[in-house]
């Protein structure tokens, strides 16, 4: 059992660290008791303390280079690096060793060896000879210093293949403490495997193409449908030197499995075209085509011949569905959805068929609710990692990856170690080239554990990795080019090799969830917010004539507003979940009821018209309006106080829906309009209006019916009086009387065409 600390995730156990410890002490201690004794009387003076371990973090050692990173025999060592006097008083007769050895014996040692900071005498190697050494005279108090080291390899001392030790010292005097010692030391590896080994470990390194969200649910109103982007950053990662451009040049020419997210895809294509972006409250054209037009085209050549693992759509974060986010309606469907057009966006765009059977929580880590959750998505195997996956049994080495883990479910648990070495800044030099030789040394270590043990190791690199983490991974992986050690293998075929019986294959329980990665969880709300979005969605596609121009950027939104990348960043989820939402409503709020003033009636019937305006570009059908009244005397379409009409309207038009009333008395009605689909939801706000009626009643008649007869009466009796007087004229023998004027001219004016009164008249 003599690499039970080496298993994945765990650290040696404290009896053996105390050991270790132990027997460090008890070697040094001679050593140390030799160096620090006082001389007997009479005898000769003793040899200054040479190297002494007081002030050995005095100078900061950075080790820039390191080449080759894996030597032949035939090689020459070259070790290049900066020293940093960081103490209070110049060093003088300051002199820089390279020290080689031990041979370290298994993983456990080589991370112990690395945690170390200080000179340990008896721990640390020793020199490899005053002849490869580099000399100042003195090095003042905040000044650096680079220094360059160069042996033949043949001069190390290297014996058997393995990991050894590496280091770089400084020793040297100060006024204080006038005697050589050692100052400041930085410890690497030397891995050694001159010739290739007979059993290799199969390696596969995931190389991920996934970016943070960059495209909105906006497009413009033109056939091609342009596309809005929240910001022109995207193309920065594409240009030569970003991001993206660095792990698609890098990756070409690297034995890797590359893990794609299809939105990268799908963004990347719609800025190879004409697109617009966001700039306050307007857009600017886009103008990085030529620069998305290339990162395309690289990518296509290298995937060509490659194993392609396809996520789905947006990368949604599994973890925070499987926790907050399925118990609410819905969100389940927008993960299926994510998966199934996964295929689709990468075989039209990359023009290979991907895989779409592997779903990757965030960090690896996972538990029975995110299996269930990435399973119901389509997907059989779920990338693990080995500090979620704890080994229960005592294994003296690392087990194959794959894991069979219940319901034809593959587990494929990538190695801690080597997956987190390249977490963190590996801009400055020191931090990658430590990085590096450590991942060499690590499997070498883990190749040794068992050499007869053929096993499957993978490493899941961080999710989006930066331009330097990139480079320091390639470098690593160029280390492996020789395949002394080490041979790849595909994701596909490491989720396929056959596990091993011993390796742990229970999923973790919920609780072992680590509580910092649940903290950076998206929220329930953010689920409750996707679904209130996708409800407006749903009402609105079904009144429209081209739903897929609507359905498609709204759709691929949503399972953005999912993604993993918003991790660590709620503010910037939220408003883009807003800006979405916002952005949807507005589009419903183009189709609406024109506000209308209260109408007059004039009669016991007559035709009210409700206009329907539709600003979209398309048209719209499927839609009802519905006027309610509160007045039951007032009837619609002789039907009652409520009557519906259907609604189609072009794009850009309006529509006047005109529906028949009749009223039975006079007074006031309060007539509600509100639009609804076809399955009776809801669309839009309601609108009211007051129609009046105002009716010429039967009293009425009745009294103008009198006046009027009153008035033939007059007549009658003044034609009466006037034949009376002129037969008394003529029998009064006055023959020819005065010429009587002709009947007056009615004194009836013409129906005034005046309106007639505040609001709408309507008449029969």
């Amino acid at each position: 059992m003599a690499e039970a600390a080496d298993f994945q995730g765990t650290r040696p156990s404290p009896a053996r660290r105390w050991l270790r410890r132990t027997a460090s002490a008890v070697l040094g201690a001679p050593l140390l008791a030799g160096l620090l004794a006082v001389p007997a009387a009479g005898a000769a003076p003793a040899a200054e303390p040479a190297k002494a371990p007081t002030g050995s973090r005095t100078v900061a050692v950075s080790l820039n280079t390191l080449s080759p990173s894996v030597p032949a025999e035939d090689d020459t060592l070259t070790v290049s690096g900066t020293l940093t006097n960081k103490g209070k008083e110049t060093i003088s007769s300051a002199e820089v060793d390279l020290r080689v050895g031990p041979r370290l014996s298994g993983r456990g040692e080589v991370d112990d060896a690395s945690k170390r900071s200080a000179y340990v005498p008896g721990v640390d190697p020793v020199t490899v000879g005053d002849k490869y050494t580099v000399k100042f005279p003195k090095l003042a108090k905040g000044i650096s210093q680079d220094f360059t080291l160069t042996v033949p390899v043949d001069k190390l001392g290297l014996d058997d293949p393995g990991v050894y030790q590496l280091g770089v010292s400084v020793s040297g005097r100060t006024t204080t403490a006038p005697y050589e010692q050692v100052l400041g030391i930085e410890r690497s590896f030397l891995p050694w495997q001159p010739e290739a080994s007979d059993s290799r470990t199969n390696l596969t390194f995931l190389w991920p193409l996934i970016a943070s969200p960059h495209v909105t649910a906006e497009t413009r109103s033109d056939e091609q449908q342009t596309p809005v982007f929240t910001n022109d950053e995207l193309a920065k990662e594409l240009a030569p030197g970003g991001r993206l451009e660095q792990m698609v040049s890098l990756g070409s020419r690297l034995p890797v499995t590359w893990v794609v997210d299809p939105d990268l895809l799908a963004s990347v294509a719609a800025m190879a075209g004409k697109y617009e972006v966001e700039s306050g409250d307007t857009t600017v054209p886009g103008r990085n085509q030529a620069v998305a037009k290339q990162w395309l085209t690289a990518l296509e050549k290298v995937v060509e011949d490659g194993k392609v693992i396809a996520l789905p759509f947006a990368d949604p974060d599994l973890a925070s569905i499987a926790h907050r986010g399925k118990n609410v309606s819905g969100t389940l469907s927008h993960l299926q959805n994510a998966s199934a057009v996964a295929a689709t966006t990468v075989e039209t765009i990359l023009h290979v068929k991907p895989s779409t059977d592997f779903a990757w929580p965030v960090n690896g880590a996972v538990d029975s609710s995110i299996v269930d959750v990435a399973t119901s998505a389509g997907a059989h195997n779920v990338i693990a990692r080995s500090d979620s996956f704890r080994e229960t049994t005592e294994l003296p080495y690392t087990p194959t990856a794959a894991r069979p883990i219940g319901g034809g479910t593959t587990a494929v648990v990538a190695d801690a170690r080597l997956s987190t070495l390249f977490d963190g800044d590996m801009s400055r030099a020191g931090s990658s080239t430590r990085a590096v030789q450590k991942f060499l040394a690590q499997t070498l270590a883990l190749t040794e554990q068992a050499p007869d043990n053929e096993r499957s190791i993978v490493v899941a690199s961080p999710r989006m990795p930066t331009a330097a983490q990139a480079q320091t991974m390639a470098r690593a992986l160029e280390g492996l080019a020789g395949n002394r050690w080490t041979q790849p293998l595909d994701l596909v075929a490491a989720a396929e090799v056959k596990p091993d019986p011993r390796a742990t294959s229970k999923v973790p329980r919920a609780s072992a969830y680590p509580k910092k990665l649940r903290a950076q969880e998206l929220p329930t709300q953010a689920f409750q917010d996707i679904r209130t979005t996708q409800g407006s969605l749903d009402s609105f596609e079904t009144i429209l004539t081209q739903p897929e121009r609507v359905v498609t950027p709204f759709g691929n939104a949503v399972n953005r507003s999912m993604s993993t990348s918003w991790r660590g960043r709620s503010l910037e989820a939220q408003q883009y979940r807003d800006a979405v939402r916002d952005y949807l409503q507005s589009l419903t709020s183009e189709v609406q009821l024109i506000e209308k003033s209260d109408v007059t009636l004039s009669g016991r019937s007559a035709t009210i018209p409700v206009t329907v305006q539709n600003k979209l570009v398309q048209g719209v059908d499927r839609l009802v309006l519905r006027l309610t009244s509160d007045n039951i005397r007032l009837k619609f379409n002789d039907d009652g106080s409520m009557a519906e009409l259907p609604v189609r309207i072009a794009g850009g038009h309006s529509q006047s829906v005109k529906f028949d009333t009749a009223t039975s008395a006079n007074g006031r009605a309060q007539v509600t309009a509100r639009l609804y689909t076809e399955d009776g939801t809801q669309y839009g706000e309601e609108m009211t209006f007051t129609v009046k009626v105002s009716e010429v009643t039967p009293t009425v008649l009745l009294v103008i019916a009198g006046g009027l007869l009153l008035l033939v009466l007059a007549g009658i009796r003044m034609y009466s009086h006037r034949k009376r007087a002129v037969a008394s004229d003529t029998a009064d023998g006055n023959g020819d009387g005065p010429e009587q004027p002709s009947d007056p001219t009615p004194d009836t004016g013409p129906e005034s065409g005046a309106p007639s009164g505040t609001g709408e008249k309507v008449d029969r």
